[in-house]
């Protein structure tokens, strides 16, 4: 497609295309980060595994959870999800408390070992990304910054603002 017709069909109302070389880097970018990612987790994987990783990020950012939220954000039965709780509780990383407004149901929330994880993980993230960064010169920084940003709002993703994430994209 031409820039005229991108630009007629944009003018028509449907969607415009996007450049395949944005796409590109924007895939190379992202590899970029799975592989930070990977690193970090692998820093942790002799204490535990991906699916409890996920479990401790998901209560370091959403707060205490139940364990049908859990099942809900791992995609597996309630059964697994228990299992996968427990062995984290075994391990000393997430406490069962009280539901203050169903004192039937138990919230499991971060033990201090748990939370200095999760830290861990986040910290092992974030200095890989700065030892990237450090790399640009800092005009582009701010850009790529604020096309960040946008990006991670556009995919409708809401943040924490401290760099842990469960990605969800709207469609």
């Amino acid at each position: 497609m031409t820039d005229s017709e991108a630009a007629k069909q944009s003018a028509e109302g449907a969607a415009p295309t996007v450049d395949g070389g944005q796409v590109d880097a924007a895939v190379r970018a992202a590899n970029v980060f799975l592989r930070v990612a990977a690193r970090s987790v692998a820093e942790v994987e002799d204490v535990v595994t991906t699916p409890q990783l996920r479990v401790l990020v998901l209560i370091a950012n959403r707060g205490p959870q139940n364990l049908g939220a859990v099942a809900i954000e791992l995609g597996v039965h309630p059964s697994n999800a228990t299992r996968t709780c427990e062995r984290l509780v075994q391990a000393g990383l997430i406490e069962r408390g009280e539901d203050p407004q169903d004192r039937r149901l138990s919230k499991l929330v971060l033990s201090v070992k748990g939370s200095e994880l999760v830290e861990q993980v986040m910290s092992h993230r974030r200095e890989a990304v700065v030892v990237v960064m450090e790399r640009l010169p800092a005009a582009m920084r701010a850009s790529l910054a604020d096309a960040m940003e946008a990006f991670a709002r556009a995919s409708g993703e809401t943040g924490t603002g401290d760099g842990r994430f469960a990605l969800t994209l709207d469609s």
